[in-house]
């Protein structure tokens, strides 16, 4: 029976078997050291037997080998444990040496990351690199676990459309079956129909964005985090779900991985009390008075002010999380639902966290008669076959609602302290990359 490598700290002093990959080699004053590596972590195998270690002749790292042996105590090796008077067997033998170092933590410098990419399916097998991932699966399940317990449903939308309905031209188009269809942006249309019929939906899944952008905080396919809320008492509502659940999943994962966030080098995390609001005339107005430009008559924060705004809550309000809210009217989708207190500001806010925003978070127009009139006010033409179910669901009936779309990437990046959002990414899909 197979034996993890972390559970052999229960098995001193008794015979195991583990499987696992070769990970390292040492020959130390005549002695041979092993170290092989399986799902749960590594360990260090004492061989003195030439047989045994001549086995591995001629075979390199990634050689995936089954050994029995005993297991010693011993406080210096990874575990607590390690295992002595191996018997190897070569189950998958690899000859070739690996095009990188995997034994190592790997260069995360922006010069290196297109070589990081290249060699993605080796240097993922790197421990430190399977620590970015593991939290992120991590962000994912605490996510999925929150919303349950907050009577949310789980939906799947497709990500085929007959074409850009929420408009923009940044849309990738392909052929389907001689017609023209884009690839999904968001679920916005379609989660907002579910509320219609379950109230509280989410979903996770891919978006599809075909922006000319080479920057750190961009990327062709992204992983969204898509909620909606119906029979909401106000936009303070949907803005307290939000923050509570990012506050609680970026609360637990520094918990969960504390010592994996010390070894990736993660920042420390400031986040205690209520996540602080400040509307978006605000944030431009403290940004223009510490006097790097004036950006008073932006419609929407510069990517400096996002920077600028969090570095201020986090001083003023030990928070790293923060609220920009109230944008102009002149940034709205049609969608959006206007202020019934100030016609020039929309119910709508960002939430930003370490300088950049993952989420926005805006109130839904429910009423149908005021959605085909800001439908018309936009230049969108409420007949087009493709919002005909869109707007069927609001015909029949639909309640107050809000909701977010939040980007995991970016989250996780976040969290670690990445620069880059691709990092985050296990095989991610830029304006050069397609592959692997």
């Amino acid at each position: 029976m197979r034996t993890l490598i972390s559970e052999l700290p229960q098995h001193i002093d008794s015979e195991v078997t583990i499987s696992g990959w070769l990970f390292k080699r040492r020959l130390m004053g005549g002695l041979n050291f092993l170290v092989v590596r399986d799902r749960s972590g590594l360990v260090q195998i004492l061989a003195k037997d030439e047989t045994e270690v001549g086995k591995l002749q001629g075979l390199q790292n990634g050689t995936v080998l089954t050994v029995t042996g005993k297991v010693i105590k011993d406080e210096r090796a990874p575990g607590g444990a390690e295992l002595h008077d191996p018997v190897i067997t070569v189950d998958t033998p690899v000859t070739e040496v690996m095009p990188i170092e995997i034994d190592k933590p790997i260069n995360h410098k922006p010069e290196l990351l297109d070589t990081l990419y290249e060699h993605r399916v080796i240097n993922v097998r790197n421990p430190h690199e399977q620590m970015i991932f593991k939290i992120r699966a991590t962000v994912l399940r605490l996510i999925r676990e929150y919303l349950t317990k907050h009577e949310f449903i789980e939906i799947q939308t497709p990500k085929i459309l007959a074409g850009a309905t929420e408009g923009g031209s940044e849309v990738f188009e392909l052929d389907h079956f001689g017609k023209t269809a884009t690839l999904a942006q968001s679920p916005q249309f379609y989660k907002q129909i579910m509320v219609g019929a379950f109230e509280r939906v989410f979903e996770i899944g891919s978006a599809f964005r075909a922006e000319p952008s080479t920057t750190t905080r961009h990327m062709s396919e992204l992983i969204m985090l898509d909620i909606e809320m119906g029979f909401v008492k106000d936009h303070s509502e949907v803005m307290d779900l939000v923050s509570d659940l990012v506050s609680h999943v970026v609360k637990e994962v520094y918990k969960i991985h504390e010592s994996e966030l010390k070894i990736l080098n993660a920042p420390k995390l400031v986040l205690d009390g209520d996540v602080p609001v400040y509307t978006v005339d605000e944030i431009h107005e403290l940004y223009t008075k510490s006097g790097k430009q004036d950006t008073t008559q932006e419609k929407d924060l510069i990517p400096d002010e996002e920077r600028f705004i969090n570095d201020y809550a986090k001083k003023h309000d030990n928070s790293e999380l923060v609220f920009a809210s109230d944008f102009p009217i002149e940034a709205m989708k049609f969608y959006h639902q206007i202020s019934p207190e100030n016609p020039k500001k929309v119910l709508w806010a960002d939430l930003i966290f370490r300088g950049i925003e993952i989420a926005t978070v805006p109130m839904r127009e429910h009423n149908y008669d005021k959605l085909v009139d800001q439908m018309k006010k936009a230049g969108l033409d409420p007949t087009h076959s493709g919002y005909k179910y869109y707007l069927q669901a609001f015909k029949y009936g639909m309640p107050n609602h809000g909701g977010c779309g939040l980007g995991v990437d970016r989250l996780v990046q976040k969290i670690i302290g990445l620069h880059n959002v691709k990092e985050a990414t296990l095989f991610p899909r830029d304006m050069q990359r397609l592959a692997p």
